[in-house]
């Protein structure tokens, strides 16, 4: 099967070599009956684990009703999922988008913020990453994704992260909105200071520019809250979200203050497969899951056990262990590839962020022996 994936995938996708074909929470096992500890996760996909049994108990009821049903015509599965949402939102965002990945949901968010205001420019942040697609790949920073693929949509700047004055010169009449990684995930794993932040939404309002939140990926209780704004006491008026929403199943959304959607024209935006009912249930099942498990507070606990444990590695290796919850990072010293392999060899699957950064996306499920695991395979490794 290995060789037919060869054959037809795209070569830009680097590949390891093992196939995986079974999963539990936050076990994986490949073709050879080897066992892993998944630090992957889905690239943060499963966070409430492989196979989670309230999840597909979900998905197999909601497979024999219905599969499919467009935003013009209503269904009980969203109309339950936007229910589930607006409980767990801060109440001032109160409108969705339903769509099916972290770049829709920023696609989404940049038109909006583009057509309420009447303005232009965006503004994100140096080492940020919003997605491959065209709007979302103009506010991604990395030149390695941007450049063969230029020119890119205009009216995009890049200020330094957790420097507000950099910010704010940037910032003009035509600025639209601020987009920004409350921790940033593909640049390093690097949380932003609650400061910056309290101030970057002060100075959003008085310019009546609109802040923009990616939570694509700190979303659904990752940090050790059910969303990353917690941390700093700030509601943005665009939130963006995808991944772990729905345990596995492709799904975003684009939550924002009604004003802002009401500002969009009849069919203005749209998505197909936007908040179909199988993805719905989905999502539900798993926040239910979320929710009735408290599993925010077990990735703060567990969380601050695993960076503590990392931090305790006697390796010249390291540089920095940082993270938020279970969003981790580890920098080394030198490029990571051997290092993920070499633990991959011993059972244990990484990923990285950056050329010498291993980022862990663990589902929330993941027990204290298996990161205990972790951090001994680490160790070796190192």
């Amino acid at each position: 099967m290995s060789e037919i994936e060869d054959r037809h995938c795209i070569s830009v996708i680097p590949r390891r070599p093992i196939k995986i074909v079974r999963g539990k929470g936050a076990i994986v096992w490949d073709s050879e009956g080897n066992e892993y500890v998944d630090c992957v996760g889905g690239f943060g996909v499963a966070i409430v684990g492989h196979c989670n049994e309230t999840v597909v108990r979900a998905i197999n009821e909601q497979i024999q009703r219905l599969i499919t049903n467009p935003y013009i015509f209503y269904d009980d599965a969203r109309a339950k999922l936007y229910e589930k949402l607006a409980r767990i939102m801060p109440n001032e965002l109160s409108r969705m988008f339903l769509c099916n990945s972290g770049t829709e949901s920023v696609e989404c968010a940049l038109k909006i913020a583009r057509r309420y205001t009447g303005r232009k420019e965006i503004i994100a942040m140096k080492r940020g990453f919003h997605g491959r697609s065209m709007g979302s790949l103009s506010a991604t920073w990395n030149p390695r994704y941007r450049k063969n693929f230029e020119p890119l949509i205009p009216g995009f700047k890049h200020a330094r992260f957790n420097d507000f004055e950099d910010v704010k010169e940037q910032m003009t009449d035509d600025t639209a909105a601020v987009i920004i990684e409350p921790v940033q995930g593909e640049g390093g794993v690097y949380p932003v200071m609650k400061e910056f932040m309290q101030d970057l939404k002060e100075s959003c309002d008085e310019n009546q520019t609109l802040l923009i939140f990616d939570e694509v990926q700190t979303g659904f209780g990752r940090t050790g809250k059910m969303f990353a704004l917690e941390h700093y006491d700030v509601v943005p008026d665009i939130l963006c979200l995808s991944k772990g929403m729905a345990g596995g199943v492709p799904m975003g959304a684009t939550v924002a203050k009604p004003e802002i959607f009401e500002s969009l024209d009849e069919l203005e935006h749209m998505s197909t497969m936007g908040g179909n009912p199988l993805a719905c249930a989905a999502s539900v099942a798993t926040i239910d899951f979320i929710v009735n498990n408290n599993l925010p507070e077990n990735a703060a606990k567990l969380g601050s056990y695993f960076i503590e444990q990392l931090r305790n590695i006697q390796s010249k290796t390291i540089r920095e262990v940082r993270g938020l919850g279970l969003m981790i990072g580890v920098e080394l010293r030198f490029p990571i590839t051997k290092y993920i392999l070499e633990a991959m060899r011993r059972g244990v699957l990484l990923y990285s962020a950056g050329i010498a950064t291993l980022r862990m996306l663990p589902p929330l499920v993941i027990k204290k022996q298996e990161i205990d695991r972790v951090v001994e395979v680490l160790s070796e490794a190192l």
